[in-house]
């Protein structure tokens, strides 16, 4: 997968600019730091991480309120995130700890904050599009004007739910995003090995709704075809899909080098080359909008945070067994 020319750039101002930047290094820092936790053993289980995707959920996020609602995958920190998620339960809750989003019962792959509209992230590939469904479909009855967004794979989009959803979606013109984080590979297998499309956006055509690719590397383009996909939706005119063309730096998992050789050095370090953190720094210093001292200023705030999260972390309890069978549906 050949990654894309820089997309031209896009009107912004000093506070969306600030915004985008502040979502996408506390997704990024969040992500280094929780797998080089679980690389020394100090954390438990494996990690999806979100590292290189950060612009997709930033972009998105940046134009949600509270209000609105979005599903996630296994690969879900980097959207509960740019959601507003509070990164002191998030890290409690991969340490296992009660003071976890979960109480330590649910671990990377099943972060949820009802508060601000994270559904949750799904062990199920493709699992969190139906509850989207729903989710939209409630809002269309109570007719309170808010959104679901469903993020998820390109695997994806080859499974009955998403064919079942996006038609039901169009069908009742829900109020639904569907955001297609095209990052090339289906866990390991590239894309042009599992479908015969180049663009998935495409698919959108089969459904009479609108399809739109955007360059997932650039939290502007994502910002922009976000909001005119959340302004659609609100005027009732129902979904879109989104199909952001994205990279994952590390592996499938893990914070090493990869397991098999299934992707070739060069075409790693060329997306990495196009990094959205640094593309947003550069336009924001560029057009004299922020300085280089004001990015500087959020890095050591958000290391703070970090910092602050794993202690958090750390010095909270662990579960009593005693409470296994609590918040258990059927035993």
């Amino acid at each position: 997968m050949t990654a894309p020319t820089d997309t031209e750039v896009l009107p912004a101002t000093r506070e969306v600019v600030l915004d985008l930047h502040r979502r996408m290094v506390r997704i990024r820092r969040f992500e280094e730091s929780s797998g080089k936790l679980v690389e020394t053993g100090e954390m438990p289980g494996f990690l999806h991480l979100y590292v290189g995707q950060e612009a997709v959920a930033a972009g998105m996020g940046s134009v949600l309120t509270d209000d609105d609602q979005i599903t996630s995958t296994h690969r879900g920190h980097g959207h509960a995130i740019a959601k507003g998620a509070e990164l002191r339960p998030m890290f409690a809750e991969l340490y296992g700890k009660t003071t976890g989003y979960c109480k330590g019962r649910g671990g990377s792959m099943h972060i949820v904050d009802m508060n601000r509209g994270m559904l949750g992230a799904n062990a199920i590939v493709g699992g969190g599009i139906p509850i989207a469904i729903g989710a939209a479909f409630a809002s269309q009855y109570r007719d309170d004007g808010t959104v679901a967004v469903s993020f998820f794979g390109d695997g994806a989009t080859n499974i009955g739910a998403f064919h079942e959803s996006v038609n039901m979606a169009a069908v009742w013109d829900l109020p639904v995003i569907f955001v297609v984080e095209n990052n090339g590979y289906a866990e390991f297998t590239p894309q042009e090995k599992h479908m015969k499309l180049t663009d998935i956006a495409e698919r959108a055509a089969s459904y009479g709704i609108p399809g739109v690719i955007v360059d997932g590397m650039d939290a502007l383009a994502m910002r922009q075809v976000s909001l005119e996909a959340v302004e659609r939706a609100k005027r009732g005119e129902g979904p879109t899909l989104i199909e952001a063309k994205t990279y994952r730096f590390f592996d499938h998992q893990g914070i090493k080098g990869m397991r098999i050789p299934y992707r070739d050095p060069a075409e790693v370090e060329a997306w990495k080359s196009r990094d959205a953190i640094r593309l947003i720094e550069t336009i924001g210093v560029e057009r004299g909008l922020v300085t280089a001292e004001d990015f500087a200023e959020i890095w050591a705030e958000v290391e703070a945070e970090i910092n602050d999260g794993i202690e958090f972390a750390r010095n909270s309890p662990d579960p009593d067994p005693a409470d296994i069978l609590d918040d258990v549906y059927t035993v």
